[in-house]
This record gives C-alpha cells, sequence and structure tokens, in this order.
C-alpha cells in the first residue's frame, strides 16, 4: 500500500455505520473513490466522496445529488449502478457498483488505437447505455474515454452522470465548460445549450479518437479547440487510419455535424445505425476479458486537472491487438466497390487530366476553392467573433447598431452575412449591438392621458394602465405626473417635465379624476351612492357634528384622507353626519335685577323678553322672579328668554 494510501483518514473508517473503506481506486477534482465493503449485504462496492473543500458549496452538493439521482433512474447494464446516496456528517458520498478493470482511455494510452471489433464492441455497449439515458430524459454532457470503465469480467459501461441533466433544462449558463473541451459540442461553444444531440457530438469524437488514434482538434489553448469545433469539420478518421471502414467514417461524420439538427436525434437512432453496420461488415460486439480477478491492483492519482472521474480498480485490459491488416468484410466491400468503379473511374480520370491545367488554376486562383464561408457569429462579443472570423482567415471590422433584442456589447449579424462566401483576408462587418436606442421624452403633466400614452409608444416606452387620484387643480383626464423605469433596471426616472429613457423602457401615467363630489346637505344613502358610483368606498361607520347650516341627519362633509395626500380609486371614505345647530346652557337669571339678568341673557347669545312697563320702573326696585326657558336648560342661541319681574322695597 502506498504512503498516500497509508496516510488517507478514511482507510479503515466506518461510514454511514454500513460501509467499511478498504482502499482508494482514484482521486478526481471532486471526488475520490475508494473501494469498501457494504456490511449490510456483505458486497464490495465503490464508494465516491465529495472533496471536503466542496462539502459547503450548494452547486457542487447538488451535481453529487443530481448524479444520483440521474443514474438511479436508468435501469441498464450499460449504465454504472448507483446504490445509495447520504451524508455522514459533513461528508456526502455516493455508492456504486465496484467494476475491477480499467477505463477506456487507460486502454487507448496503452494501445494508441483500437480494432474495429474492438471499436464496434465498446460502441454497441455505450450507445446502449446512453439510449437509456436518453430515452428517459437524460443528457450525460460529460461522454468521454475517461467515463466508459472496462470491467474484467467483460462488461462495458458509462457511468459518472455528474453534470447530467434533464432535457427541460438543458441552459448551461454558468456550467456550460465543466465538460472536457475536447469532446464539446459546438452549440456549447456557441450558445451554451445541451441535449441528446450533444452527447452524440462528444460520441463521435470518441468514436474518431479509437479509429484514428488521437482526438481530431489540438490546440494550446482550450479556447483554440473550442473554437475548431464550433467553426471547423471534424475530418474522415480513415485520413489517419486507412483500415477504417467507409461506413464507420460516415458514422463519425453524421455524429459530428456541426448543427445538432443534422446528427442522429439521440443514442438509440446512432445504436441502430452501428447495428446495420455491424452486419454490412460482418463484425459483432465480442465480450472481452481481462486478466484474472486476482491481478495486482494499480492506485494511481488523476489530479484535480484530469477531470472528474469514477474509475474502477484498474487492471490489465487484454484487448484484441492493434492490426493494420484489413479485415475481410473490408476488403471483400473494397473488392465489390472497385469493380463496379473501374469503367467510370477511367472515364473521369481522363476527363480530369483534361481539365486539370484550366480547372485547378480557376478552382484555387478565382473558385470557390479560394473561399471561406463567413461563420456565424450572433450572441459573440467582438474579441471572440474577431477569434472565430481570424480561424476562417477572414478579418474582423466592429460596427454598432441599436437593438432591443440583443444585449448590448454583443454580435446582432455580420455583414456579410453568414453563410456568404469570401476570398481570405477579407473583411466582415461584426454589427455589435450598443442596446435600446436612446429616446427623448418631451412633458407629459398636463397631457391629457391619450396624448401622453401616444408619445410614450412613438418612442416604444412601454406604458400599462395609468392610475388615477382625485385632483381638484387637475381637469379630470389630464396627466398628472409620469415616470420611466429603465428595462435595464434601477429606480424610476420621474419625467412629468420630460426626460431622456431608452426604447423599451416601461412608463407610468398618473391621471387626475377631478375633485371629490360634494356631497355636502346630501342625506347618508344619497351621498353614499355618488361617492361609489364616483369609484370610491363610503365606510359604514359616520362621524357627527352639529351644524347651524346642515339639517340633522344630513352630511355636512367628508373626514380628512389617513396620511394626507389626494384621494385614489378605491379608498374608504368616511361621512361627517350633521347632529342640527349646537346648544348652549341658558344662565339662571332668577333673584337679579331686570337690567342685570338682561345683560347676563344677552352676553350668553339669547334674547330677552318682558312685559315693558317695567322699563319705566327704577331698576334698583326690581327682581327676577321666574324665567322661561329656566336656567340651566339647553336651547339654540338666539333663542328668547321671557322673564317675570317684581317690585321691591
Amino acid at each position: 500500500m502506498s504512503m498516500s494510501q497509508q496516510t488517507d483518514p478514511l482507510i479503515g473508517r466506518l461510514v454511514d455505520e454500513r460501509y467499511r473503506v478498504r482502499a482508494r481506486i482514484a482521486r478526481g477534482g471532486m471526488a475520490t473513490v475508494y473501494v469498501a465493503t457494504d456490511l449490510r449485504l456483505e458486497r464490495r462496492v465503490a464508494l465516491k466522496v465529495m472533496h471536503g473543500h466542496l462539502s459547503d458549496d450548494t452547486v457542487f452538493q447538488s451535481r453529487f445529488i443530481q448524479e444520483a439521482r440521474a443514474a438511479a433512474r436508468l435501469a441498464d447494464p450499460h449504465v454504472v449502478n448507483v446504490f445509495d446516496q447520504g451524508q455522514d456528517g459533513d461528508m456526502a458520498y455516493l455508492v456504486m457498483e465496484y467494476l475491477p478493470g480499467i477505463t477506456l482511455r487507460e486502454l487507448l494510452r496503452e494501445q494508441k488505437r483500437l480494432t474495429i471489433p474492438q471499436t464496434i464492441t465498446i460502441m454497441d455497449a455505450v450507445l446502449s447505455g446512453l439510449a437509456a439515458a436518453h430515452r428517459a430524459g437524460i443528457v450525460h454532457r460529460d461522454v468521454k474515454p475517461e467515463n466508459v470503465l472496462l470491467a474484467e469480467d467483460g462488461r462495458i459501461k458509462i457511468g459518472d452522470f455528474g453534470l447530467a441533466r434533464a432535457t427541460t433544462a438543458n441552459t448551461a449558463t454558468g456550467q456550460m465548460l465543466l465538460g472536457t473541451i475536447a469532446y464539446l459540442a459546438p452549440e456549447l461553444v456557441t450558445r451554451g445549450t445541451a441535449d441528446a444531440r450533444s452527447d452524440i457530438y462528444a460520441l463521435g469524437i470518441m468514436l474518431y479518437e479509437m479509429l484514428a488514434g488521437e482526438q481530431p482538434y489540438k490546440g494550446e489553448q482550450p479556447m483554440q479547440i473550442a473554437y475548431q469545433h464550433a467553426t471547423d469539420s471534424v475530418p474522415r478518421p480513415s485520413a489517419k487510419n486507412p483500415g477504417v471502414p467507409e461506413q464507420l467514417d460516415e458514422l463519425v461524420l453524421w455524429a459530428t455535424e456541426r448543427e445538432p439538427d443534422e446528427r442522429p436525434l439521440d443514442a438509440r437512432v446512432m445504436l441502430d445505425r452501428l447495428r446495420v453496420i455491424e452486419k454490412e461488415l460482418g463484425v459483432f460486439p465480442q465480450v472481452v476479458r481481462t486478466a484474472p480477478l486476482g491481478a495486482p491492483v494499480v492506485v494511481e492519482d488523476d489530479g484535480p486537472g484530469s477531470g472528474e472521474l469514477t474509475k474502477v480498480m484498474p487492471g490489465t485490459f487484454t484487448a484484441p491487438p492493434v492490426t493494420t491488416d484489413v479485415d475481410n468484410a473490408t476488403r471483400l466491400r473494397r473488392r465489390t466497390r472497385g469493380n463496379r468503379a473501374k469503367g467510370a473511374w477511367l472515364l473521369i480520370l481522363v476527363l480530369l487530366l483534361a481539365g486539370a491545367a484550366g480547372g485547378t488554376g480557376w478552382w484555387f486562383g478565382s473558385g470557390p476553392g479560394s473561399q471561406v464561408g463567413v461563420p456565424d457569429v450572433r450572441g459573440l462579443s467582438f474579441a471572440d467573433a474577431q477569434i472565430v472570423l481570424a480561424a476562417e482567415g477572414l478579418v474582423a471590422t466592429e460596427a454598432g447598431e441599436n437593438s432591443r433584442d440583443v444585449e448590448a456589447g454583443f454580435a446582432i449579424r455580420t455583414d456579410p452575412g453568414a453563410g456568404a462566401r469570401l476570398d481570405r483576408d477579407e473583411q466582415v462587418s461584426v454589427v455589435i449591438s450598443r442596446g435600446p436606442a436612446e429616446v427623448s421624452i418631451p412633458q407629459l403633466a398636463g397631457q391629457s392621458e391619450a396624448a401622453a400614452r401616444e408619445l410614450l409608444e412613438q418612442n416604444i416606452v412601454r406604458v400599462g394602465a395609468a392610475d388615477e387620484e382625485f385632483d381638484p387643480d387637475v381637469e379630470a383626464g389630464t396627466v398628472i405626473s409620469a415616470t420611466v423605469t429603465p428595462a435595464a433596471g434601477g429606480d424610476p426616472i420621474d419625467c412629468s417635465a420630460g426626460c431622456t429613457a431608452r426604447q423599451g423602457d416601461a412608463g407610468s401615467l398618473l391621471v387626475s379624476r377631478g375633485g371629490i363630489p360634494d356631497v355636502s346637505g346630501q342625506s347618508v344613502d344619497r351621498a353614499t351612492r355618488i361617492l361609489t358610483d364616483a369609484g370610491l368606498e363610503v365606510s359604514g361607520d359616520t362621524l357627527t357634528d352639529s351644524s347651524t347650516r346642515v339639517a340633522d341627519g344630513d352630511v355636512i362633509t367628508i373626514a380628512d384622507r389617513d396620511g394626507g395626500g389626494n384621494w385614489r380609486p378605491g379608498d374608504v371614505i368616511t361621512l361627517i353626519v350633521s347632529t342640527g345647530p349646537p346648544l348652549f346652557e341658558v344662565p339662571s337669571v332668577v333673584g337679579q335685577t331686570r337690567d342685570s339678568a338682561a345683560q347676563t341673557l344677552r352676553d350668553a347669545g339669547f334674547e330677552v323678553g318682558y312685559s315693558a312697563l317695567w322699563n319705566i320702573w327704577p331698576d334698583g326696585l326690581t327682581e327676577v322672579t321666574a324665567q322661561d326657558p329656566r336656567g340651566g336648560s339647553l336651547n339654540q342661541r338666539g333663542t328668547t328668554i321671557t322673564l317675570q319681574i317684581t317690585a321691591t322695597g
């Protein structure tokens, strides 16, 4: 056991009181894989443990759980089974079937390229597993040789569904380049979306690698490889390995079409075609076994740069050796095709020789052979578009244009357009979006609602239903104020007196409904109907007040609005109802002299009445003996108080 195995704290640990860790199999960028014993079922399993420094990262946690859920939904002999997923303290883990053997990547390293029987055997199995995934609505998203497991007992399985996604959530924003760059479909580079056809592209690249012994695209920087995927067509593997049958050439080209619509729809469609090819070539999947199960175990540390692996215990994979000999089926196919084409080829050869001098010069000098197609760079930044165009030998120049559909800073189109053929080194204008156009909105306050709405719509500013309020100072139907909210985000801008906005922003109008209807002097029922018809609500509770001008029981006015400001439709109004004129206490003047009593009553607001004969009698010899209404009673001011007077002395 290596030193790293001895110092690994998980070796010997009992995980979740069930899985006894025995040895480390492999280490990748996201997790370490161990062989463990399931004590409950007494079987060996592979235990995949997320690295501790990622355990708090919800993105990696969700990827880990997604792998378990995605694989658990599949019941296929060519998919690595996931038995369990759990958490032991801060350690997240997956439990998978244990498959001693090697990966396809290790076989390719050892053998460089594979024979036709080897290739067909592995592709048939992988396509079967992926067909089950695609049928379940799962896109693998990380198909590559590292994730194809070649077990010692001859089973071939695909694993590592850590990047898998349901096809209903296929946008790869923020996750686009999690997959290995060498197998990345063009739509992931240009648009960031993936579906089953993206897995098909990766399979096509993997098939090329098995047949040709190397990947089709090479570059010092990952972005160089990515742009080759987006702009170049994968060559035929027979260009590197003449022993590749034409049918497999065509299968590679079909699977790696740049446009997803041109590829097989899913793994089932590609598998059906492979099965036809197997019959045509007379080559069928073989059961390939490795060395005995007791072979030595080699422990590897792949490091974080190797990509996330779910590896098996490596063994010594004994596969049919690489050979440059042409198999019988291929030899028969070539002989038959050669006899059939011999006569036609001689005629074509004569015609070619006759026209070679002029034709070759025209094709590569001024004909189509000297030209390149303008690639589609829509949605790319100018810098990225420059790289894509430069890869085709074209020179990018930048132009700008306002657009409400394309985010500022990204390409709207090219001039000439995508697909046009140009001579190399010609200039292509890349039209970059400046975002929505800026517009100047005139004063809106004081305009009628219809006029203000037309002004906004003419400037392509969206405006919804207007808000309304009662304003006695602004005529009904007239705009009180207006705001514009930027589509790009930010606080609303006051546009009452005019403003600068951008097309696509949202406008809002506040329109007057005139003043609140005057319901003074109306009965409560009538006042309620008038205010309800105006769009207001009337509270069932009323306030009361006395009034000298409004009869008892009628409405004097409405209560002030809570919080102040203008009333708005739907607000609840409270009525103030009259209790009639106010009443005041009548002073008691019994016992006072005539003049003193009269003055006291007048000062209190009452009128005074008594017999005029008492006016000739000296005041000092008079005394009030009674009054009506009596003292202490409540009466309206102005009421006449009648006095009874008698003489004294």
